[in-house]
C-alpha cells in the first residue's frame, strides 16, 4: 500500500513540474509551486523505499522472505521487520481446514474463521454404503526448524498452494483408506473413535498399506442323493481390507505424510456424516427394531422383577409366618417350662411340707411320749399333797358346775321302802345325765 501511494506521489510531482509552463497563466494553481512538486516526489520516493525495505509481521503468522539477490530468511516474530524489497510468503502457524456438508440451499454457512473451507465429498465404506463426510482439521507448521520451513515455503510459494497441493490430497487419501477399513454399520455401532484415530494417524505419519482378505466365505452347497457340489457365490463376495503389519507395526507408504513437510496434525476429527438415503432408511428400521427390542427387554425385565418381587413377598410372608409360629412355639415352650418348674417347685414344696409334717408328728410323738413318760413317772411316784389337793379342787368345781346346769325330774316313783335303795337311784340319775352332757360336748 505504501508503495502504491509513493509511486502515485512521484507521478503527481513529475506531472506538476512538466505541466507548470502550460498552466502558468492560471491563477487558481498559484499554490502549486516547484518546491511542493519536488517535495511530493521526495516523499513518494521515501514511501516507496520504506514499503520495499520494511514490512509489518502479523501475529500468528510465519514469513519466508526471499531477497532479489537470491538469499532468504524466516520471520517468526511479530512487529516491524526488514525485507529489502524481497518477496514475502506468509503462512499461518496453524492452518484450519474444514469440509462442510451444505445445507438445503447449498450454502456452507459462516466459515470465515477457517483458512480453507470446501464442500464435503462422498466416500464409500467397505460395505458399499456411501456418505458425505464432514471433517474439522487443524494443521500446525514447525517453526523450530527454520531450514525446513523455508524449504516448504520455497516449494509451495503460497499458503494456498500448500493447502491444495499437500494438505488436501493427504486428507482425501486418509479418509479413503479409513473408509476401506471400516463398514458403515461398524461406524454407527461404536467404532467412530477408531475412525478418527486411523484418520489422524495416517494424515500425520503416512498412509497405511492395505491388504485384501476374505472373511467367513462359505461356498454354496447343492446336490441330490448321489452328487454333492459346491458353487462359489461370487456375487455375495464382499471385499474387506486390513492394515498390513510388519514386526507389529503398520506398513506405510513412504514419503507421503504431512510430517515430511514439517507439518503437524493438531486436530483431525469427523464432525458429521450424511449417509445416502437407502442407508438412512435402513438405519431408521434398525432404530425402530432396537427400540422395540429395548421395549421388550424392559418388559421382560419388569416381569422378571415382578416375579422376584412376588417371590420376595412370599419369602417375607413365609418368614413372617415362621416368626409367628416360632414365637408361639417359644411361648408354649416357656409356658411348659414354667409349668414344669412350678410343678417341680410344688413337688419340692410338698416334699418339704411332708418333711415338716414328719418333723411335727415326730415332735408331737416325742412330746406325747415325754408327757406319757412324765405321767407314768408321776403315777408311779404318786401325787404330792399339793397336786392332789389341786386335782380334787378342780374336780369339785367341775362337778358343781355340772350339777348346777343339771335338770332332774321333778317327780319320781320310789319303788322300795328302804332308804338305802333311794340314795342309789338318785346317784344313778345324776351320773347318767352327766355322762350324757359330756358325750354331747365331745361331739
Amino acid at each position: 500500500m505504501l508503495t502504491f501511494f509513493g509511486i502515485l506521489l512521484i507521478l503527481l510531482g513529475f506531472a506538476s513540474i512538466i505541466s507548470k509552463p502550460f498552466l502558468a497563466k492560471t491563477k487558481n494553481l498559484d499554490w502549486l509551486t516547484t518546491q511542493k512538486s519536488v517535495t511530493a516526489i521526495i516523499v513518494g520516493v521515501l514511501m516507496s523505499i520504506a514499503s520495499g525495505v520494511f514490512f509489518y509481521a502479523e501475529p500468528g503468522t510465519a514469513y519466508a522472505v526471499q531477497y532479489p539477490w537470491g538469499g532468504q530468511k524466516a520471520v517468526f516474530q511479530q512487529g516491524l521487520k526488514t525485507k529489502m524489497w524481497g518477496r514475502l510468503i506468509p503462512i499461518q502457524f496453524e492452518i484450519p481446514v474444514k469440509y462442510v456438508i451444505p445445507n438445503q440451499k447449498g450454502q456452507l454457512g459462516d466459515q470465515s474463521q477457517y483458512a480453507y473451507v470446501d464442500k464435503s465429498r462422498q466416500w464409500e465404506f467397505n460395505d458399499a454404503v456411501k456418505g458425505k463426510i464432514a471433517t474439522s482439521i487443524v494443521i500446525s507448521i514447525d517453526i523450530s526448524d527454520e531450514k525446513q520451513f523455508l524449504s516448504v515455503a520455497d516449494r509451495n510459494k503460497t499458503e494456498k498452494n500448500l493447502i491444495r497441493s499437500r494438505i488436501i490430497p493427504n486428507i482425501d487419501q486418509s479418509i479413503k483408506n479409513t473408509c476401506k477399513l471400516m463398514a458403515a454399520q461398524d461406524y454407527i455401532s461404536g467404532q467412530a473413535a477408531d475412525f478418527d484415530r486411523y484418520f489422524q494417524d495416517q494424515l500425520e505419519n503416512g498412509m497405511y498399506v492395505l491388504e485384501e482378505y476374505v472373511e467367513n466365505q462359505k461356498p454354496e452347497i447343492i446336490g441330490d442323493s448321489t452328487v454333492t457340489r459346491t458353487i462359489p457365490n461370487k456375487e455375495s463376495r464382499q471385499k474387506r481390507f486390513r492394515i498390513k503389519m510388519e514386526n507389529g507395526e503398520p506398513v506405510r507408504v513412504k514419503g507421503n505424510s504431512l510430517k515430511s513437510y514439517g507439518l503437524t496434525v493438531v486436530q483431525a476429527v469427523v464432525t458429521e456424516i450424511d449417509w445416502e438415503e437407502t442407508f438412512d432408511n435402513r438405519l431408521q428400521l434398525q432404530k425402530e427394531e432396537v427400540a422395540q427390542t429395548q421395549l421388550e427387554k424392559q418388559q421382560a425385565e419388569r416381569e422378571f422383577y415382578r416375579a422376584q418381587k412376588e417371590k420376595a413377598k412370599g419369602e417375607a410372608e413365609k418368614a413372617k409366618e415362621r416368626a409367628r409360629l416360632e414365637k408361639a412355639q417359644i411361648q408354649q415352650t416357656i409356658a411348659a417350662e414354667t409349668e414344669a418348674k412350678v410343678a417341680e417347685f410344688n413337688l419340692i414344696k410338698e416334699k418339704k411340707q411332708y418333711e415338716v409334717e414328719q418333723f411335727k408328728a415326730k415332735s408331737k410323738k416325742l412330746a406325747a411320749d415325754a408327757q406319757a413318760y412324765e405321767n407314768q413317772k408321776l403315777v408311779s411316784a404318786g401325787l404330792t399333797p399339793q397336786e392332789k389337793a389341786e386335782w380334787e379342787f378342780k374336780t369339785a368345781v367341775g362337778v358343781a358346775k355340772e350339777l348346777k346346769e343339771l335338770k332332774l325330774p321333778t317327780t319320781y316313783i320310789e319303788g322300795s321302802t328302804g332308804n338305802k335303795d333311794s340314795g342309789n337311784l338318785l346317784q344313778s340319775l345324776i351320773g347318767a345325765e352327766l355322762a350324757k352332757k359330756m358325750i354331747e360336748k365331745k361331739q
